[in-house]
């Protein structure tokens, strides 16, 4: 019998693999996505310091919509990009999460851009 492999055991090998290679400064932290079946999360983080400088999410009470849905990974991109641009961050390092860049992550990133964030 031919058993299939567990995806998310799979993400996380491919996330390590990426987070030997890529790590957030004071001047340029680092953009992760967390993405559920439900719902996508965000967060830009100073791993010198590992300190969590700024996070969007579509668990937050005010967001509205459903989580779960490219729509709403864009809504959480401009959030968290709006409130990096408040706290004086403009750049960052784009951090995936070891997801494929496609569809949610994707409009994530897209909504990031639009709304000022540079990576």
């Amino acid at each position: 019998m031919v058993s299939r492999k567990d995806s998310n055991i799979q993400r996380k090998k491919r996330h390590t693999r990426v987070r030997a290679k890529i790590s957030g400064t004071a001047e340029c932290p680092r953009l992760c996505v967390y993405r559920s079946n439900a719902n996508i999360q965000a967060q830009i983080i100073d791993d010198v310091t590992g300190t969590t400088l700024v996070s969007a999410s579509s668990y937050e009470k005010d967001f509205g919509m459903n989580g779960s849905n490219k729509e709403a990974a864009k809504v959480v991109g401009k959030l968290i990009a709006e409130r990096a641009i408040a706290k004086g961050i403009t750049e960052v390092v784009f951090d995936r999460g070891g997801y494929l860049y496609h569809g949610r992550v994707l409009e994530l990133a897209a909504g990031a851009r639009e709304a000022g964030l540079q990576f």
